[in-house]
């Protein structure tokens, strides 16, 4: 029940805030390459503890991974005036490729699950220097879509007037613009959405569907231009995949993982259903779309292999 997390910035710490007021794990150790971050965060975390649940939160080095069960990494560096976005990916590729071993030097049968943008192509990488360990992919999973689709989710359930917790609804591709929102896929307690809307007198037209569907593509550009990040939801979704590790609860997410090429995805990582245990990634869910929603998302996968195409090229 120890978790890691390499990476004491916004997203890292408020994932791991997040552990405690849910009382995911046991023990939470944090690992910044800032140890005064690193000390800074965990401590005042650690003072939350007396009102939420019993867990250890404590800072160190990579070296007091040892025994996790999982690791986060949200590790990464900050663009630098006038440095282009591949460049940018080049430094943090050069990053994951220190940290990934060191981490599995020391935590050999964690399961790694990546929070840093480009979420797709890290994970994407992480999964290809685990492989170099021996460690398979299905161990080596990123946050993918899961913020898209509870804010997917969010949105149309405020829409409808319905707890989102009883929707059901996709957002699947590349973690960015590409993304596609699974219209056909929607259900709101079992049942068809417009079927549920006709039962509600409810009015969705195309005009409510482009809203949400530019709601959701566009929410983590208006939040940052309003407070700089974001990462309450993302903090949140990473400890809702810790939780499902853990506990082996076996829960359907939008996880991203390197996707089989069955699926016509080969060397390309995105967000599908997947099927996530306490051993990893168990099995992929390519879900039944419309023409319109298949040639879309095959479009998103393209941009995701695009970029790691280019990024090899640079390597």
């Amino acid at each position: 029940m120890k978790v890691g997390i390499v990476g004491s910035g916004f997203v890292g710490s408020t994932a791991a805030y997040a552990m405690v007021m849910e009382g995911v794990g046991r023990e939470i150790v944090l690992v910044d390459k800032d140890p005064k971050r690193a000390w800074a965060e965990a401590n005042d975390i650690y003072h939350a503890v007396p009102f939420a649940h019993p867990l250890k939160v404590t800072a160190g080095s990579c070296d007091n991974l040892n025994g996790c069960r999982a690791v986060i990494i949200a590790a990464g560096v900050s663009q630098e005036p006038g440095e282009s976005g591949m460049e940018l990916l080049q430094r943090n590729a050069a990053v994951f490729r220190e940290v990934v071993p060191e981490i599995l030097s020391y935590a050999p049968d964690a399961i790694l699950v990546i929070a840093t943008n480009p979420v797709d192509v890290m994970t994407h990488l992480a999964a290809r220097y685990a492989a170099e360990l021996g460690v398979p992919s299905s161990r080596v999973l990123g946050s993918g879509t899961m913020l898209d689709t509870a804010r997917y989710r969010t949105l149309l359930g405020s829409h409808l007037g319905v707890d989102p917790q009883y929707l059901h609804g996709y957002v699947l591709g590349e973690h960015g613009d590409s993304e596609v929102l699974t219209w056909s896929l929607v259900t709101v307690g079992g049942m068809p959405l417009s079927d549920f809307c006709r039962l509600r007198g409810i009015q969705f037209d195309a005009y409510q569907r482009q809203k949400i569907d530019r709601d959701v593509r566009r929410a983590a550009y208006a939040i940052i231009e309003g407070k700089g990040a974001t990462y309450y939801g993302i903090g949140s979704a990473l400890a809702r995949i810790i939780d499902v590790i853990l506990h082996d609860q076996r829960a359907i997410l939008t996880i991203c993982t390197s996707i089989p090429e069955s699926w016509g995805g080969a060397n390309v990582t995105v967000s599908l259903p997947h099927l996530v245990s306490g051993a990893g990634v168990l099995a992929v869910f390519p879900p039944v779309l419309t023409y319109e929603e298949e040639e879309s998302l095959h479009t998103s996968a393209g941009v995701v292999r695009h970029t790691i195409q280019e990024l090899d090229t640079h390597m």
